[in-house]
């Protein structure tokens, strides 16, 4: 860093004198400087608004164009507690009979309760097997789903120890210490994924084991699928569901069956009810699939109309660090929103995407049919979805649909509603021009999202050339800062020499009156 002690001669405030004299020129730089950090907020507000963009582009079109967005179907079931059911759009309409025979139960140990060998101590997890008799190691056999495998205990292992056995044996296993027994259940339901614990055959330590952990039961079941044992331990079989649909018997390890559409979730025993599933097309869900389509691209729309329309901030600029220092945070704040707000005002690319989406809207069109517009052509406005007039709707909201007849628009509730009499009337027509409308707005965006010399794909704005003109200001700045230091450098260096030439001067001068005394 250069040092410079001027004006102790001439006695002038040279640093005053060159910084006014060097102003315009540091403007320049300042004036290049503000350029450079609009730019990169207008790159910014692009962004976010692409990005908006582009949602709309992939969530909401992209799916709208085809008919798995509008098919939507409804069952409707006579007995909701016994049965619940998920239609799938493929599902086919009509009636249909139902029972369920049987509900998938999981197989579920409850455990005798656990005593210690002198009968005063309770038992917990910390409680070692010697002290409810097992005094050496025994092994016991352990069968899940089919598959065999052997446990091992010892008197120095604890019911904490053994619990965790049975659960990495692949059970869910607790030892409840309130009321002093083992819980065991298998992971899953159904009659596959029963499990039995047993002694080892033939060996005494292994079935007084099992009766000293209170998990000996009969080896019987009975009609229900329970078996007690004589120390209190009962056992639950593992059972399949069953439901009979249209006479045809479906079984299932869990509740719930996938069949031809439908997605029925047993949930009681009808004990010979038979209930009755009514498939049928689901015109609200039709109506809610268009409904949300035209609020998501209202929410688009009315965002481009407002950063196109926004209040003019020509004569607001970016603020140096002494122009900020001299304010308050808040101040600050407010003066970046007014400029950030107006960063996309009068933008002829913005201009140009919106004028595409709305063009989409107003144009789309098909032949009517029987019972809908027949021998006239469908727009929009026949479903009863339009703008509002100039002067009723909001600023930057004059765009934007409403649908006649929706409950949650106060400007048009008390229309008709004839989109949903036309959904009734022929939905398939209805889900063919929405279909249609949503291929042009998707066509008409996937134009405008092309990539170019001047644009990155599925981007609207000319971001390569954003980019590249805000990299050439980093060039600009430096170049204007040294032709800005050498100025200065040069003004300096002619005071300076004012500088030296007045001490010497001045030398002479005090030379002279020295000699007159």
């Amino acid at each position: 860093m250069t040092i410079r002690i001027t004006g102790m001669n001439s006695g002038l405030d040279t640093e005053s004198i060159i910084t006014e004299l060097a102003s315009a020129r540091s403007m320049k730089v300042d004036k290049i400087k503000k350029d450079q950090t609009k730019l990169s907020w207008k790159i910014d507000a692009w962004k976010e608004l692409n990005s908006k963009i582009y949602s709309f582009y992939t969530d909401v079109l992209s799916d709208l164009r085809f008919d798995s967005a509008y098919t939507k179907k409804i069952t409707k079931v006579s007995n909701p507690d016994a049965v619940s059911v998920v239609t799938g759009g493929n599902a086919v309409n009509g009636t249909q009979s139902l029972k369920v025979n049987k509900i998938a139960t999981t197989a579920y140990l409850t455990g005798g309760k656990l005593t210690s060998k002198n009968g005063n101590n309770k038992v917990t997890g910390d409680t070692q097997l010697s002290d409810i008799g097992i005094e050496k190691e025994t092994k016991f056999e352990l069968e899940i789903g089919g598959k065999k495998q052997e446990i091992s205990i010892n008197g120095n292992e604890t019911v904490a120890d053994l619990t965790e056995k049975f659960s990495e044996a692949g059970l869910n296993a607790k030892f409840d210490e309130a009321t002093g027994r083992f819980f065991i259940s298998a992971k899953e339901s159904g009659a596959d994924a029963h499990f039995d614990i047993r002694a080892v055959s033939g060996d005494a330590d292994s079935a007084a084991a099992l009766k000293n952990l209170g998990l000996d039961y009969s080896s019987y079941y009975n009609s229900d699928g329970y078996s007690k044992g004589t120390d209190g331990a009962t056992m639950i079989q593992g059972v399949d569901s069953e439901i009979e649909l249209n006479g045809a018997v479906f079984t299932s390890s869990t509740n719930t069956f996938e069949i031809n559409g439908l997605t029925i979730t047993a949930l009681k025993e009808t004990e010979g009810e038979t209930i009755t599933l009514t498939t049928q097309q689901d015109t609200d869900g039709i109506y809610d699939t268009i409904k949300g389509f035209i609020k998501k691209y209202n929410e688009l729309i009315n965002e481009m109309d407002k950063l196109y329309n926004a209040e003019s901030a020509s004569k607001y600029e970016p603020l140096t660090s002494e122009e900020k220092d001299a304010l308050s945070d808040t101040e600050v704040e407010e003066w970046e929103k007014k400029i950030k707000d107006a960063l996309l005002r009068r933008d002829s690319t913005l201009s140009g995407v919106a004028n595409a989406m709305k063009e989409a809207m107003m144009t789309t069109h098909l032949p009517g049919v029987e019972g809908i517009n027949e021998g006239k052509d469908i727009y929009l406005s026949y479903f009863g979805i339009e703008t509002l007039g100039y002067f009723k709707a909001k600023d930057n909201e004059k765009n934007a649909y409403h649908i006649n007849g929706d409950p949650d628009d106060s400007t048009v509730k008390n229309n008709e509603e004839k989109l949903k009499k036309a959904i009734a009337n022929n939905p398939d027509t209805v889900v063919e021009f929405f279909k249609q409308l949503s291929t042009n707005l998707y066509n008409a965006l996937d134009e405008k999202m092309g990539r170019t010399d001047y644009s990155s794909s599925f981007t609207v704005y000319n971001d390569k050339l954003m980019n590249s003109e805000l990299e050439k200001y980093e060039s600009k700045i430096k170049t204007e800062q040294d032709k800005l230091n050498d100025y200065i450098d040069r003004w300096y260096q002619k005071f300076s020499q004012m500088e030296v030439a007045l001490s010497k001067l001045n030398s002479k001068e005090s030379s002279i009156s020295s000699l007159f005394g």
